[in-house]
């Protein structure tokens, strides 16, 4: 087996507006394409980040709510690596998304999580050097 990375995320969200306004406008991802599907009743959305594909956003009718908080078996959250976690986690806020405090580990890894719009979490990360 070669596998080389991970080429996407699929996240199915509830209120399209709301999840691509997260996304786009919040996280300052790149619309690369949006497709509805009529056969489907979906929109389908590829997003990047810094250039690379990375998220795709869905929309189907009367998909079920997730369980996040009390954290159920399966996917548990999404990280991405920052440069400046102070910065991140006070710019978010003045977007008005509710972030953790940060945490800081003793191995130079320092986060903190905030949620999506339907409530999965999305883990900000910091490694400095030791």
């Amino acid at each position: 087996m070669d596998i080389k990375s991970v080429n996407h995320i699929a996240v199915i969200c509830a209120d399209y507006a709301a999840s691509l306004h997260f996304y786009r406008d919040i996280l300052g991802m790149e619309v690369l394409s949006e497709e509805y599907r009529a056969e489907r009743r979906s929109m389908m959305t590829k997003l990047a980040l810094n250039g690379s594909y990375l998220i795709e956003l869905f929309t189907f009718p009367d998909s079920p709510k997730r369980c996040s908080y009390p954290e159920a078996c399966g996917l548990r959250h999404r990280a991405v690596t920052v440069d400046r976690l102070e910065e991140t986690r006070d710019e978010l806020q003045r977007k008005g998304v509710a972030c953790e405090p940060i945490r800081r580990g003793a191995n130079g890894e320092s986060c903190f999580f905030c949620s999506d719009p339907d409530g999965l979490p999305l883990e900000f990360v910091s490694v400095v050097e030791l």
